[in-house]
């Protein structure tokens, strides 16, 4: 599939970043563990076996020419590496067993992870090295970090967490500094090696806590970590699932290098709210459309995405919502990338309508 492309994605991203033409829009389905199924291995050998994680995001990248990959396996690795309990599934993503602490006065007793010894960070270190020989510089590689707010809800529970935004807000405050600490040390050891971190935040998101509790709970935490990676030169992109319109301009505003949205937002609204200020990315729905439509209701969507989107002054990504679910259909994932090759760069609304139109018609008969 790589071979479609004229250009490598770092050529792309760094033409696109001087005004010059290229041959598409930038794309990237957030395969995530599905890479397992590309690359041929269960996903618990991600548990234990960093060269077969750098290689199994090698792998999608040759089937596909997708535009980055990213070193993250699970919302958990932090706060396992921290003391929490983990299940491990044979071929299944990682989850949550039990926090790392049961009370209050036990945030006390909670230390900053060292990613070099501690859980599975190593393992994921080791990836990282991997994946940036593997790629060169043929291709952008992130490492995946949830913030500092999320990984403290993973620390002492989600109900429980949840209870301190109103009965103990000193000791919420406690629980996420604790929590960055470690995001930093992790962070700082990715850029190390040569990777850009990115911030998963899905704790954070309006669907599940308001604006205010958002500002006064998250926020200061997201902005110190984003200023400690930005202090080493390097540009983050951030990602909260949900609804997220209320504080579109909060994030923005922490100059970051672009935002990730869900499939419920919307894009058009995104672009129109924050497009001046940072890069927008999204956002086909991954479980209605990516894994459960057909190749035609991918077209339909990317289409629609890149005709909210493409203008977006700041610059704009092709990409599902959020990851993708492991049993993605790998025809679907082709079909996005194929529909970005298809519409080309610069984008020509004209033509994106007319092929929408005529996917839309198809549909239909």
């Amino acid at each position: 599939m790589r071979n479609k492309d004229y250009m490598t994605p770092a050529e792309r991203g760094a033409a696109i970043a001087k005004g010059m033409e290229v041959d598409r829009l930038p794309c990237n389905p957030n395969i995530a563990n599905g890479v397992a199924r590309i690359y041929g291995c269960k996903i618990s050998e991600f548990n234990h076996n960093p060269k077969a994680i750098a290689e199994a995001q090698m792998a999608a990248y040759n089937k596909f020419g997708c535009d980055s990959l990213r070193i993250f396996t699970d919302l958990f690795t932090w706060a396992e590496a921290m003391g929490a309990a983990v299940t491990f599934p044979d071929d299944n993503t990682a989850d949550l067993e039990k926090p790392a602490i049961f009370t209050i006065k036990d945030i006390d007793k909670l230390r900053p992870a060292d990613p070099y010894k501690d859980g599975r960070l190593p393992v994921h270190i080791e990836a990282m090295k991997y994946l940036k020989d593997f790629a060169k510089d043929e291709i952008k590689c992130s490492a995946g970090i949830v913030g500092p707010f999320t990984n403290a809800f993973f620390l002492f529970g989600v109900n429980e967490t949840m209870k301190l935004i109103h009965k103990n807000p000193e000791a919420l405050h406690k629980l996420c500094h604790i929590s960055l600490e470690t995001c930093k040390a992790y962070a700082k050891a990715a850029i190390d090696i040569g990777l850009n971190p990115t911030i998963s935040e899905p704790m954070s998101s309006c669907t599940v806590i308001s604006p205010k509790n958002f500002r006064e709970f998250s926020l200061p935490y997201l902005k110190e970590f984003i200023d400690y990676i930005k202090g080493y030169g390097s540009n983050v992109v951030v990602h909260i699932c949900g609804q997220t319109d209320k504080i579109w301009n909060d994030i923005a505003d922490l100059d970051i290098g672009g935002i990730s949205i869900d499939n419920i937002a919307s894009l058009k609204d995104c672009k129109n709210t924050i497009g001046s200020k940072t890069k927008i990315l999204g956002n086909v729905d991954p479980a209605g459309v990516m894994y459960s439509g057909k190749p035609k209701d991918v077209r339909i969507k990317t289409l629609e995405g890149i005709l909210d989107a493409y203008d977006s002054s700041k610059g704009y990504v092709v990409m599902s919502g959020c990851s993708l679910p492991v049993e993605t259909p790998l025809e679907n994932i082709e079909t996005m990338m194929n529909t970005v090759r298809e519409v080309g760069y610069p984008v020509k609304s004209e033509k994106v309508r007319e092929l929408l139109e005529h996917y839309k018609k198809d549909s239909i008969l």
